[in-house]
């Protein structure tokens, strides 16, 4: 299994980087058997969308990855404060994040044909000398 976010998400969910904090919420999100399958409108075919929480030093975030069944792979679509128009009701019945989902999984799919995708993984702590 491995985790993926594309090129134009995150510069629009995180800017440039994603920050630590970010990253590790992310990936511990990531882990199945915290998140919720939900419906959603237009989704490639043999994918889920996938609901997680996770708490920040910032406050509350949710998460929705689409999860590709085959393969196991997890594409980072949305990471929102809760109190954003979009994260506060990530549901089918949220006009904002049928919105946001629908523009996200077209960047999805045009940085996939673009190879623009990027692998997130854990950064490994810089080496202070001090056991």
């Amino acid at each position: 299994m491995g985790l993926f976010i594309a090129e134009r998400i995150r510069k629009r969910e995180f800017g440039k980087l994603i920050p630590a904090v970010d990253r590790e919420a992310l990936i511990e999100g990531a882990r199945l058997c915290l998140t919720d399958i939900i419906a959603g409108d237009g989704l490639p075919k043999g994918t889920r969308l996938l609901k997680a929480y996770a708490t920040t030093k910032q406050g509350p975030r949710r998460i929705l990855y689409l999860l590709v069944v085959a393969e196991g792979d997890l594409f980072v679509l949305l990471y929102r404060n809760k109190k954003d128009k979009a994260g506060a009701n990530m549901s089918p019945k949220n006009a904002a994040f049928n919105a946001v989902l629908a523009k996200h999984l077209d960047l999805l799919r045009e940085d996939i044909a673009s190879d623009r995708i990027e692998e997130i993984t854990t950064v490994p702590e810089p080496d202070t000398g001090v056991d």
